[in-house]
C-alpha cells in the first residue's frame, strides 16, 4: 500500500481563519504545539489514529528548529480519517494559548500520482523541513503493521494448533464410537446365538416331550386294543364252544333216528323191497342238488336263509337263459335302478357339460389313484374324499356317482401295485360309505354292471339266443377293443381284479364303521355261488380271486362251516372243472386245490394290515376283527 504524502505549506487563511504565526517560534514551542494538536485529534477521533505516539516529540533545539514545513507519511486505509480530522483542526484549533501558528499553505494528496506531480525540489525541501517527524511516524506506522502481522500469524498459529487437536479428538472419539459399535454388534450376536440356542433347546425339549406323550397314548391304546380282542376272542371261543356242542346233539338226535329209520326199514323190507329200491334211487338223483343245503344245516342264520332261496332260471326279452337266486336277483334290481335314477338326476344337472364337475371328477380320481397301504394315507385320502362328496359347490348325486366309477375303474389293466393296496380300497370305501350310505349301494351297482359274477349269477349260452360267438362274450363282459373282441386272458384277469375288489371289500371291518356289505353278504355270495353257477373257466377264476381275498376273514368268522364250504368246493366243483377236460383249467384247479390243501386260508393274506408310520414294538396282532385293514377297490369309469 502506497504512503500519501501530506504536505502542509502553511497558508495564510484556513476556513476563514486567519492565521498570523510568530515568525520567531522556538522549535521546541512547534513540538509542544504539534503534541497538543495530537492530543486533540485523538481525543476529538472515535477510532486512534495509527501513528499516535505516546511520547511528546522532544528533539534538540539545534535540529533545523526554523523549517516552517514538513511531510507526514498515512496509509491509505487512514487517509480518509486524516483527512476530514486534519480539516477540522487545522481551521479552528491552530491559536493555542495566545500564540499563533502559521502555514503558508495546505495541500492533501490522496495517490502517489499527486505526489510525483509535484516538483522533486518541492519534496526534497519539505524532507529537509520535517525528516525527522517523517521518519518517526513512518517507523511507528511500520512497527505498528509489523506487530499486527505478528499478533495475526501468532493467533493463526494458535488456531491451527487448536484446530489440529480438535480434529485429533474427533479422530479418537470417532474411533471410539467405533470400538464400542462393533463391539456392541459383537454382543448382540452372542446374544443372538445364545437366544436362538435357548429356542432351539427349548423346542427339542417339546417335540421330545410331545414324542413320548404319543408313543405313550399309542401304548395305551394298544393294550385296550389287546384287552378288547381277548375278550372277543373269548366270546368267539364261547359261543363256538356251544355251537359244537348243538351241533354234537343235533348229530345225535339224527343218530337215533337214522337207527329207528333202519330198524323200521328191516322190519319192512320184505314187504317193501319195491318201495325201498325206489327210494333209495330218488335219493341218489337229489343228493348232488341237496349236499350244499346239507352242509349250511349248522350255519349261521342268514346261511341257512340262503340255502333255501330258490334258483331262478330267468329268460329275458332277448331269449337269454340266466340262473341267479330269488335274493340275489332283486338285490341287483334294486341297485341297478338306483343307479338309472342317479344316472338320470346327473343328466338332468349337466354333469358331462360342466367343465366345474370335471374338476371335481379330477381331484377324486387323483386321491383314489394314490391310495397306499399305510394307516396315515387310508385316513387322510378317505377324509379327503368325504369331504369332495360332500362339498355343496357339486350335487352329491354327482360326487358318488364318479366316486363309484372312478373306485371301479381301477380293476381296468390292473398293475401289480393294484395287488398290494386292494385292502386299503376296501377300507376306504368302507370309511367313505359309513358318511354316505348311497355310495355303496351305487358303487356295488357300478360293479354288477362290469361283472356278472359279483351278483352272483350266470347266462347260458345258446345259439337261439345269441347270434354269434362275439354276442354272447359282450354279454358275459368281454370288452370291445378297436372293434375286436378282447382275449380270454385279458377278460379274465380284468374278471379276478373285479372279485378281489369285492373280495376284499367284504371282508373288512373298521372300528366303529358299519360295513353296509360285509362279511354276512360275503358267506351270502360263497353259498349262491355253489348253489347257482356251473364249473368253467370264469367261475372258477371268480371263486379263486374270492377265496384269496376274504377266506382268510371268512374261516375266522364261520370256522368249521366255512370248512365244510371248501370241502364241497373240493369233492364237487373242482371234480366238475376237472371232468370238462380242458387244459385251460387245469393252472386254476391247481391254485385252488393248493389253496385249501395247504390251509392257506389260516395265514393272513399280503396286504391284509396296513402299515404304521409310527411302529409299534410292543404290539402283536390278536384281533381279527378291530385291527382289521383289508380293503376292497371298485373303480370303473366309461
Amino acid at each position: 500500500m502506497g504512503a500519501v504524502k501530506l504536505l502542509l505549506p502553511l497558508p495564510k487563511n484556513v476556513d476563514g481563519v486567519t492565521l498570523d504565526p510568530n515568525p520567531d517560534w522556538s522549535f521546541d514551542a512547534l513540538l509542544v504545539e504539534l503534541n497538543s494538536i495530537e492530543k486533540k485529534l485523538n481525543g476529538s477521533s472515535e477510532f486512534p489514529i495509527p501513528f499516535t505516539k505516546a511520547e511528546s516529540r522532544e528533539l534538540s533545539a539545534s535540529k533545523n528548529n526554523s523549517r516552517r514545513g514538513f511531510i507526514m507519511q498515512v496509509s491509505d486505509d487512514d487517509m480518509e480519517d486524516l483527512e476530514r480530522d486534519t480539516k477540522d483542526e487545522v481551521g479552528n484549533h491552530f491559536v493555542k494559548g495566545g500564540k499563533r501558528f502559521a502555514c503558508d499553505e495546505i495541500y492533501l494528496s490522496d495517490s502517489d500520482h499527486s505526489e510525483e506531480g509535484l516538483g522533486i525540489e518541492l519534496q526534497h525541501d519539505l524532507m529537509d523541513k520535517v525528516g525527522l517527524v517523517e521518519s518517526a511516524l513512518s517507523e511507528l506506522a511500520h512497527e505498528h503493521h509489523l506487530t499486527i502481522a505478528d499478533e495475526m500469524r501468532d493467533q493463526l498459529s494458535a488456531l491451527e494448533a487448536e484446530f489440529m487437536d480438535e480434529n485429533e479428538k474427533l479422530a479418537s472419539t470417532l474411533e471410539r464410537v467405533e470400538r464400542n459399535i462393533e463391539a456392541q454388534r459383537e454382543m448382540n450376536r452372542k446374544f443372538d446365538m445364545q437366544y436362538q440356542r435357548k429356542i432351539a433347546e427349548a423346542l427339542d425339549d417339546h417335540l421330545t416331550a410331545v414324542q413320548r406323550d404319543h408313543e405313550h397314548r399309542s401304548q395305551i391304546e394298544e393294550r385296550r386294543i389287546r384287552d378288547d380282542a381277548a375278550r372277543e376272542e373269548a366270546k368267539r371261543k364261547e359261543k363256538a364252544l356251544q355251537e359244537e356242542k348243538a351241533r354234537q346233539e343235533m348229530i345225535r338226535a339224527e343218530a337215533k333216528v337214522q337207527a329207528r329209520l333202519e330198524a323200521e326199514r328191516v322190519e319192512k323190507e320184505k314187504a317193501a323191497a319195491l318201495e325201498a329200491e325206489r327210494k333209495a334211487a330218488k335219493e341218489a338223483a337229489a343228493a348232488v342238488e341237496k349236499k350244499v343245503s346239507e352242509s349250511l344245516m349248522n350255519v349261521p342264520s342268514e346261511a341257512n336263509k340262503v340255502s333255501k332261496e330258490v334258483t331262478i332260471h330267468k329268460h329275458s326279452a332277448a331269449g337269454n337263459t340266466i340262473r341267479v337266486s330269488e335274493n340275489a336277483q332283486k338285490l341287483e334290481e334294486k341297485r341297478l335302478m338306483i343307479c338309472s335314477e342317479i344316472a338320470s338326476q346327473n343328466e338332468a344337472l349337466g354333469s358331462r357339460s360342466n367343465k366345474a364337475y370335471r374338476k371335481y371328477e379330477m381331484e377324486i380320481a387323483r386321491r383314489i389313484r394314490t391310495i397306499t397301504g399305510t394307516k396315515e394315507n387310508v385316513r387322510v385320502k378317505a377324509d379327503e374324499l368325504i369331504k369332495l362328496i360332500s362339498d355343496s359347490t357339486c350335487p352329491q348325486s354327482i360326487s358318488i356317482a364318479m366316486f363309484a366309477q372312478k373306485v371301479v375303474s381301477l380293476c381296468v389293466n390292473p398293475t401289480g401295485s393294484f395287488n398290494s393296496a386292494v385292502y386299503a380300497y376296501g377300507r376306504v370305501i368302507v370309511l367313505v360309505t359309513s358318511k354316505v350310505p348311497l355310495a355303496m349301494d351305487v358303487l356295488i351297482g357300478e360293479l354288477d354292471k362290469v361283472c356278472i359274477y359279483a351278483v352272483p349269477k350266470y347266462i347260458i349260452y345258446s345259439e337261439t339266443a345269441f347270434q354269434t360267438k362275439e354276442a354272447y362274450y359282450k354279454a358275459i363282459g368281454y370288452a370291445e377293443e378297436d372293434g375286436k373282441i378282447e382275449s380270454t386272458d385279458s377278460y379274465v384277469d380284468r374278471l379276478s381284479a373285479y372279485m378281489k375288489l369285492y373280495g376284499a371289500l367284504v371282508q373288512t371291518e373298521v372300528e366303529g364303521c358299519q360295513n353296509l356289505h360285509g362279511l354276512r353278504e360275503g358267506w351270502a355270495w360263497i353259498a349262491r355261488f355253489l348253489n347257482v353257477l356251473p364249473a368253467n373257466l370264469y367261475t372258477a377264476a371268480a371263486l379263486q380271486a374270492f377265496l384269496e381275498m376274504a377266506g382268510f376273514a371268512l374261516h375266522k368268522r364261520y370256522k368249521t362251516q366255512f370248512r365244510k364250504m371248501l370241502d364241497i368246493i373240493a369233492k364237487d366243483f373242482l371234480t366238475a372243472l376237472k371232468d370238462r377236460g380242458d387244459a385251460k383249467l387245469n393252472k386254476v384247479i391247481v391254485n385252488i386245490r393248493n389253496y385249501i390243501e395247504s390251509n392257506q386260508f389260516l395265514k393272513e393274506p399280503e396286504g391284509w394290515r396296513l402299515r404304521s408310520n409310527l411302529e409299534s414294538h410292543n404290539f402283536t396282532p390278536e384281533s381279527d376283527h378291530q385291527q382289521q385293514y383289508g380293503y376292497q377297490q371298485n373303480s370303473y369309469y366309461r
